[in-house]
């Protein structure tokens, strides 16, 4: 079951989505942090950061992965998702560089580098996947038809993918075609998944993802499968919920406060072995 949360803005959202984080880096501080990038976590970041910056939070001994990069693009290039985890994450967060990995797009083995970032991830774990989602259905680069065992690897982006990524770039054709990301069964090892959703245009794949089936046409509806998984939802991207499905739905205020007042989160961290 997918526990559920909507609130009004997508400000509340990165509160929510940030609360989540820190309380378990608070309980684990060498934490493995999984790192999303797009639109939807920036507000998680932000909130992350600002509590960083006033002394009320030290990620300074956390650790991060991140989920995907695109094929061909130099580390160096702003749109890499290197550059953006930079940005974004690492030097706001003010987390080592050192270790926070970026999958290397720019490889001259694609499948070696893939089959040693995998390695990486079993060996390290991840205590906490942030995730946003596709207008597809996507999680990471997977698209509609990736099987739910697949581990890092390479994958040609689709259309549909291309052309909501074309606003970070001069032009379409200057979207790469392929990318280099992490499984959906290497995702779902993750002990705890944070999905993050913001904007009218997520609103089908968000229901599709927590009411529909479990389906390849969904990949984001394998999420429905794991144990420790919270959707946080503004009321645009939640707007087309019905509570109809498999999962606990969270929407006015008054059951807000009774969600967080019960400890609704996931229970203690189990050990990872940290090599």
């Amino acid at each position: 079951m997918i526990r559920t949360l909507v609130l009004p803005t997508p400000a509340d959202v990165g509160e929510a989505a940030a609360d989540e984080i820190a309380a378990v880096v608070a309980e684990r501080p060498d934490a493995v942090l999984g790192l999303a990038t797009g639109d939807s976590p920036l507000g998680a970041y932000s909130t992350l950061a600002d509590r960083v910056q006033r002394g009320e939070l030290d990620l300074s001994r956390a650790r991060g992965f991140a989920l995907d990069e695109y094929v061909g693009l130099d580390p160096a290039d702003p749109q890499s998702y290197r550059s953006v985890i930079d940005r974004t994450v690492t030097t706001p967060l003010r987390m080592r560089r050192a270790v926070v990995r970026v999958p290397d797009g720019a490889a001259a083995d694609l499948a070696a580098a893939a089959d040693e970032y995998e390695r990486a991830l079993e060996e390290s774990g991840v205590d906490i996947q942030v995730l946003g989602i596709g207008s597809n259905g996507h999680i990471g680069f997977n698209e509609p038809g990736s099987a739910f065992g697949t581990r890092t690897r390479v994958v040609e982006l689709s259309e549909r993918t291309r052309l909501d990524n074309a606003r970070f770039f001069p032009s379409l054709a200057d979207v790469p075609t392929h990318a280099l990301t992490q499984g959906l069964g290497t995702i779902m090892r993750a002990r705890r998944i944070v999905l993050v959703a913001i904007g009218e245009r997520k609103a089908d794949a968000i229901t599709a993802a927590v009411e529909g089936p479990i389906s390849v046409d969904c990949p984001a509806s394998v999420l429905q499968a794991h144990p420790h998984v919270l959707l946080i939802a503004d009321e645009a991207a939640g707007s087309r919920l019905t509570d109809s499905g498999p999962c606990n739905i969270v929407r006015t205020n008054s059951e807000v406060r009774a969600w967080r007042g019960a400890g609704t989160r996931a229970p203690s961290l189990p050990s990872f072995s940290r090599h």
